[in-house]
């Protein structure tokens, strides 16, 4: 990834959590969706290290999030569209890393510490969840299928070191960011819980992103 993508990213995701902790909603909607849309600028503008394919599924894994950070600008009116926005771009990032995962084998010790730590959260969420119960439980399970693709596709021979490493740190991240959003608006107020969401939010989507440009020319 470039470094002044990286740069970028990092300053207007400051610029974001500002404005955010402001209370200027139109300002943070604009400047939450700028990072993503320019990882997903580069991502489709290429080459990738990868495969064409593989970045094009990236590329509408990460459209997507931005649809569900506008949404999540306004929770209490269009939360459930922000979680449906989040649950196709976690699928679009299975169905990247399905391509190469089938060679890296069934990964058993990730697949029990990913379902483990995903029915920890789920049973501290679940007397608070109320209608949105069936909805989050689909969630937890298309994330926590995200990361366990992540690292069956990390350890296919096939699959390039910094591309599988990457997208398997950046579906961790994105799991650690979703966690602590849920936690917070379900179960118990996080002190800067909303700074560290989006801090690893921005760190996940990255790192997922520079899987398919890491080492290409």
């Amino acid at each position: 990834m470039p470094s002044l993508v990286v740069w970028f990213v990092v300053l207007v995701g400051a610029g974001y959590l500002v404005a955010h902790y402001g209370g200027s909603r139109p300002l943070s909607a604009l400047l939450k969706v700028l990072p993503i849309l320019a990882l997903a600028a580069v991502v489709a503008s290429g080459p990738s290290s990868v495969d064409t394919r593989y970045a094009t599924w990236l590329v509408g894994g990460l459209l997507a999030s931005a649809v569900g950070d506008v949404c999540l600008v306004w929770p209490e009116r269009f939360f459930t569209r922000g979680l449906a926005s989040f649950l196709i771009a976690h699928c679009l990032y299975v169905g990247a890393f399905a391509s190469g995962a089938a060679a890296g084998g069934m990964a058993w010790p990730w697949l029990a510490g990913i379902l483990g730590t995903a029915a920890i959260l789920l049973a501290r969420l679940w007397p608070h969840l109320g209608r949105v119960r069936g909805a989050v439980l689909a969630y937890v399970a298309v994330i926590a299928v995200m990361a366990w693709t992540a690292a069956r596709r990390a350890g296919a021979p096939a699959t390039p070191v910094p591309s599988g490493v990457l997208a398997l740190v950046g579906s961790l991240l994105f799991m650690t960011s979703d966690a602590i959003l849920a936690l917070d608006r379900f179960a118990r107020r996080i002190p800067a819980a909303h700074a560290v969401v989006m801090i690893t939010y921005y760190a996940a989507q990255t790192l997922i992103a520079s899987s398919a440009v890491a080492g290409s020319a």
